[in-house]
């Protein structure tokens, strides 16, 4: 009796010197790993949410990348570390939400805090001196078989979850060529290396600008005017029944984290990068959408674009396991 009494007495010890640790968090900096390559659209918005949190936070925000395996080892660092609200990640939340359907990393969207920041959009897109002129020949070049080698960062990664839904909306196959970043992958096609790429747009935007690649089309269901460039078509001019979901991106805390945390972090997010100048610049030069969101609302809002990947990478035949197994309805 007196071993118990003394056990749920260090517990209790234990649990109010958690408490006070988080009730003046944060107290060092951060640590924000971007689980892609530099230059990437993760890299990019990260970079800009970031900078905008310090001043609220009153501490460093301090990214470091560290890419690999589709961005499931910087994820899976951010997982196992501990849980005392000073090791975050960031990216597409549709991938937490189906690297267990491709066996990269154990987890689920369940499993985390997500922070919404922004929305984006892919572009396909080929090098200027490509013969493919426009959206339908791009299409044609598919279905005739003859193995376009398109870039992406990776099995999992946007520019990849394009290209399975293109394919299976309109038929055809390509070359898979994958790179460490959306930007290895998009300069691929710039030099010649690759004939198309379906990046974000964040990734293409200033080599679209500069000429130096030529936009087929947006997949999204209707056309974007961007500022220096000009409008982007459609998807849905070539094919009217491709159904777009939109790329969330975020900052993610693994659960587990002390309630105090959470609920500062949320504070700041819904107040300060709700309005933060940095982000709307951003993400308005770059062709994407500030969307703010956190809690359960921003598990809503991704759940259809992790529906969509997740059987999307099934029927491409990438998948270890199904997703009705890991809770994931077909939409």
């Amino acid at each position: 009796m007196k071993f118990k009494t003394l056990l749920g007495g260090a517990f209790a010890v234990a649990l109010l010197s958690t408490s006070a640790q988080a009730e003046g968090w944060p107290e060092k900096p951060i640590t924000l790993i971007v689980p892609w390559g530099a230059g990437g659209a993760t890299d990019q918005v990260t970079r800009v949410a970031a900078g905008a949190l310090e001043g609220p936070l009153g501490q460093k925000v301090v990214v470091v990348n560290q890419p690999g395996a589709s961005g499931s080892i910087g994820s899976k660092a951010a997982l196992d570390a501990e849980k005392d609200g000073y090791t975050w990640t960031a990216g597409a939340a549709k991938d937490l939400g189906t690297y267990a359907v491709t066996g990269k990393l154990d987890t689920s969207i369940k499993d985390w805090h997500l922070f919404l920041n922004s929305a984006l959009v892919n572009v396909i897109s080929v090098n200027p001196d490509s013969d493919i002129k426009d959206m339908a020949g791009f299409l044609a070049a598919l279905k005739a078989g003859n193995g376009t080698a398109v870039g992406t960062s990776g099995v999992n990664s946007a520019g990849h979850s394009a290209m399975e839904a293109l394919i299976t909306a309109s038929g055809g196959g390509y070359k898979h060529v994958t790179y460490d970043g959306g930007a290895k992958a998009v300069l691929s096609t710039v030099s010649g290396e690759t004939q198309a790429t379906s990046q974000l747009i964040t990734e293409q935007i200033e080599m679209l600008k500069a000429g130096r690649l030529r936009p087929l089309a947006v997949l999204a269901d209707a056309p974007i005017e961007v500022p220096g460039l000009g409008t982007i078509p459609a998807i849905t001019d070539v094919l009217p029944d491709f159904k777009p979901t939109p790329i969330y991106f975020g900052i993610f805390v693994p659960k587990g984290v002390p309630d105090e945390v959470v609920a500062k972090l949320e504070s700041v997010w819904m107040k300060d990068i709700a309005k933060s100048d940095a982000l709307m610049e951003y993400t308005t030069n770059k062709g994407s959408v500030m969307t703010v969101h956190a809690g359960d609302d921003a598990q809503d809002r991704v759940w259809a674009s992790i529906q969509s990947n997740a059987w999307l990478l099934h029927d491409g035949g990438k998948s270890v396991k199904s997703p009705d197994e890991l809770g994931i309805p077909r939409p």
